[in-house]
C-alpha cells in the first residue's frame, strides 16, 4: 500500500505543478502591463538599464521554451512571449534576464550548477540503468555506482531552485524599477514567477524522493 502511495505522489506532484503554472500563465497572459511592452522590450529594457548591452534577445518557437544561454550570451524569448504584451510575458522575459544579471555578477550557484552539467547529464541517462543493473544481478558495486551518478543529478536540480527563485527576486525588483510594471501589479506578476517556480520544486522533491527510496533498496540489499 506504501508503494502505492509512494507512486502516486510522485506522479501528482509534477502533474499538480505543471498544470499550476500552465492555468496562471494562461490566465495572465491576457492581462496587459501598465506599460504595454511586448516580452522582448522588456528583456531589452533591462539588459541595457544593467550595461548588458552584448546580451542579445531572439525569438525561439514552441511554448514556454524560454531560456537563457550563458555561453551564446543570448536570451530566447518563446514567440508568445517575444511579441506578446502582457503580465506573464513580462515576467518570463524578466525572469531569464534574471539568469542573464546572474551570469554578469558571477553568481555563485549559477557557476556550481553550470559546472554539474555534464555530471549531472550522464548521470540522469545511465544511472537508473546502472542501479537496476546492480539490483537484478546482485551487483552492489554497481547499484552504488549508479545510485552516486544518480545523486549528482538530484544535487543538480537542488542548486537549481537558489538559481531560480533568485532570477524571480530580480526579475521582479527589476520589472518595478525600470517602470514596466507598477506597483499595484506586482502582485500579479508574483503569481506568474511563483506558478513558474513550483515546477522546479516538485522536480526536485520527486528526484529526492527517488534517491532515498533507491538508498533504502540499497540498504536492504546489502543486508540480505
Amino acid at each position: 500500500m506504501s508503494f502505492i502511495i509512494y507512486f502516486a505522489l510522485i506522479l501528482i506532484i509534477p502533474i499538480w505543478a505543471q498544470s499550476k503554472v500552465k492555468s496562471t500563465y494562461k490566465k495572465y497572459s491576457k492581462v496587459p502591463t501598465s506599460s504595454s511592452l511586448t516580452g522582448a522590450e522588456v528583456a531589452r529594457k533591462i539588459l541595457d538599464d544593467n550595461g548588458l548591452y552584448n546580451v542579445a534577445v531572439e525569438e525561439v518557437r514552441g511554448h514556454l521554451t524560454d531560456h537563457y544561454d550563458p555561453r551564446s550570451k543570448v536570451i530566447r524569448l518563446s514567440t508568445e512571449i517575444y511579441h506578446g504584451r502582457s503580465t506573464a510575458g513580462a515576467a518570463v522575459a524578466a525572469h531569464e534576464v534574471g539568469h542573464a544579471i546572474q551570469d554578469q555578477q558571477d553568481y555563485a550557484f549559477l557557476r556550481f550548477r553550470s559546472a554539474l552539467v555534464p555530471v549531472a547529464s550522464f548521470g540522469s541517462n545511465i544511472s537508473i540503468f546502472l542501479i537496476i543493473g546492480g539490483f537484478l544481478l546482485g551487483m552492489t558495486g554497481l547499484a552504488l555506482a549508479g545510485i552516486v551518478f544518480f545523486a549528482a543529478a538530484v544535487l543538480f536540480q537542488l542548486i537549481t531552485l537558489p538559481v531560480e527563485f533568485d532570477a524571480s527576486s530580480r526579475a521582479m525588483s527589476q520589472l518595478v524599477s525600470t517602470g514596466v510594471i507598477r506597483n499595484d501589479e506586482e502582485r500579479k506578476t508574483k503569481k506568474v514567477l511563483n506558478a513558474a517556480a513550483m515546477t522546479y520544486v516538485a522536480g526536485a522533491l520527486v528526484a529526492l524522493a527517488e534517491l532515498l527510496r533507491f538508498v533504502f533498496m540499497f540498504v536492504g540489499m546489502n543486508e540480505d
